[in-house]
């Protein structure tokens, strides 16, 4: 019995082989690994894909984050939002700009911030909301965005999981004064190796995020201040480039196998299917499930050869790198419960199937 990948990258190589080699081989024969035409046109066609004005390549996508916080020239003790449930960069990359961050709820039918417990967490000294389209999905951006403009707020958006991601029909990353993402390998679009980007369609800000990424400088040699080295590189670029034409038909991919999921899961006692909201389109960069019979069901899963994964078993709260102990900002239960089901254009409706029987066979239904 074959195994069933969570994530299978090497298929999804081999099924647009012949784009991604020419990509490489045309970036190798033109000897522009940093900067160069690879890099320019890879952020000009993804602005374009989330319909903002200016797309600026970076390493990755805790520094799109970092540097997007930078160039907002903020207080040292201002206080950044953060929902407590999401990957430690959402949260590493506000620390590391020097500013604090402040965990707040999360809503316990997404996973995604929590507006009441939100604002209950703005002081005088918040600045910033970063919501975390979680999973794939919007947060709902129109509420956030009356908070923000009630208390005088900006709002830069971790779209790290959203590529494509979209609240009443506007992409995400657009609503705030400016949006990261992170290409790492296993995202909805991934590099073949790190890469990030931030999107804004403020032209002073992208200016600044651009100059901060480039060693503080806009031509060589002429630095203004001191930045960093945080570029995306034209390797990297070109890849990007190759899979972009593809990402809505994969996204497509995903919407119709979440969509089998929560058709022949529903109903099952003890099993909650993903919420989502009206009004998002959802990416499902993953599909997460909750059971109270989480470990149980991985290795029952695991026997019959199905791979899943657990985002994130451990809300930053909790981690030793926080030690925050007077706070209550995510449900314990939802993190010993989540569990992610096999998602993406890798599966064939025959896996899908399988998914489905094998969940259902746990469960005895």
């Amino acid at each position: 019995m074959n195994t069933i990948r969570f994530l299978d990258l090497r298929k999804q190589y081999e099924s647009i082989k012949a784009d991604i080699d020419a990509a490489i081989a045309q970036t190798l024969e033109s000897c522009n690994f940093i900067g160069g035409p690879a890099v320019l046109k890879f952020e000009k066609e993804f602005a374009t894909f989330q319909h903002a004005s200016h797309c600026i390549g970076v390493g990755n996508g805790t520094d799109a984050i970092e540097i997007a916080l930078g160039a907002l020239e903020l207080e040292p003790d201002a206080e950044v939002i953060v929902p407590a449930n999401s990957f430690i960069a959402s949260s590493e990359a506000v620390r590391t700009a020097g500013l604090n961050v402040i965990f707040c709820a999360i809503d316990p039918a997404t996973g995604l911030l929590d507006l009441t417990d939100a604002r209950a967490k703005i002081t005088t000294k918040t600045k910033v909301i970063l919501p975390v389209h979680l999973y794939g999905q919007s947060c709902d951006m129109d509420s956030i965005m009356t908070l923000a403009q009630e208390f005088g707020l900006m709002v830069v958006e971790d779209c790290a999981q959203a590529h494509g991601a979209e609240w009443r029909g506007r992409r995400v990353g657009t609503f705030g004064i400016c949006g990261t993402f992170s290409f790492y390998p296993g995202k909805n679009l991934g590099a073949y190796g790190d890469g990030g980007a931030v999107v804004t369609n403020d032209d002073a800000l992208a200016h600044r995020i651009r100059m901060i990424a480039n060693h503080g400088r806009t031509e060589k040699y002429n630095h203004e201040f001191e930045g960093r080295n945080s570029r995306l590189d034209a390797l990297q670029a070109a890849i990007l480039s190759a899979k972009l034409k593809y990402l809505e038909s994969w996204t497509n991919r995903r919407a119709e196998i979440a969509e089998v999921y929560r058709r022949e899961l529903s109903g099952i006692a003890d099993l909650t299917l993903p919420v989502i909201n009206l009004g998002a389109r959802h990416v499902f960069h993953l599909f997460v499930v909750r059971t109270s019979r989480r470990d149980e069901l991985q290795s029952h899963l695991k026997q019959a050869g199905i791979e899943t994964g657990i985002h994130y078993p451990i809300a930053l709260t909790r981690l030793k790198a926080y030690k925050v102990t007077n706070q209550t900002t995510a449900s314990d239960d939802l993190n010993e419960q989540i569990i992610s089901l096999p998602i993406g254009e890798h599966l064939s409706d025959s896996e899908v199937s399988r998914i489905t029987h094998e969940v259902k066979c746990f469960f005895g239904t």
